[in-house]
């Protein structure tokens, strides 16, 4: 935790401002309705589609979509705050069950081993080493064909499976 300055009872009181005006613009951005699904675009691709303009809704920079190696693929990397690197999983599903579980439910140790070598290969391509990243997995549940997409975003999902351990 950051020791406080001496300065910060000046800061203090201008800073409560903008986050609660931050916050509402946050808000307001995902209020606001989600496009369709394209008559010819897979549930997969509609979920990722979704899924970063939810991230971008709350103000995440999409660094990459669909970052593939032969380890495997990250559906969405994106930054949050110009600190962290975020690797996203998205699961899409047609309907929700009735037992209760639901599409982040399938990210399995399997699946998250290699997410986590895949992201460590896109540490080394970047020379990100000193950067925090974390995983998050996106759920989106398309509810009948004409239906409103239900999304759920899980932060710090997982912690990395493996050897080495980037997420902080």
């Amino acid at each position: 935790m950051a020791k406080p300055s001496k300065w910060d009872f000046l800061i203090a009181p201008i800073r409560r401002p903008l986050d609660s005006i931050q916050n509402s613009i946050v808000n307001y951005r995902l209020s606001r309705p989600y496009p369709s699904r394209e008559p010819n675009e897979t549930l997969g691709a509609y979920g990722e589609r979704l899924a970063a303009l939810l991230l971008e809704r709350k103000g995440y920079l999409i660094l990459e979509r669909s970052f593939r190696t032969k380890t495997g693929e990250i559906d969405i990397i994106a930054s949050y705050q110009n600190r962290m690197i975020v690797f996203v999983e998205v699961k899409a599903w047609e309907n929700g069950t009735s037992d209760g579980t639901g599409p982040a439910d399938r990210v399995d140790e399997k699946k998250q081993k290699k997410i986590t070598d895949t992201a460590l290969r896109y540490y080394k391509q970047h020379r990100l080493w000193g950067t925090p990243g974390r995983a998050d997995v996106i759920e989106v549940i398309q509810n009948g064909p004409g239906g409103s997409p239900f999304m759920r975003h899980f932060e710090y999902a997982f912690d990395a499976i493996g050897q080495f351990q980037m997420f902080s």
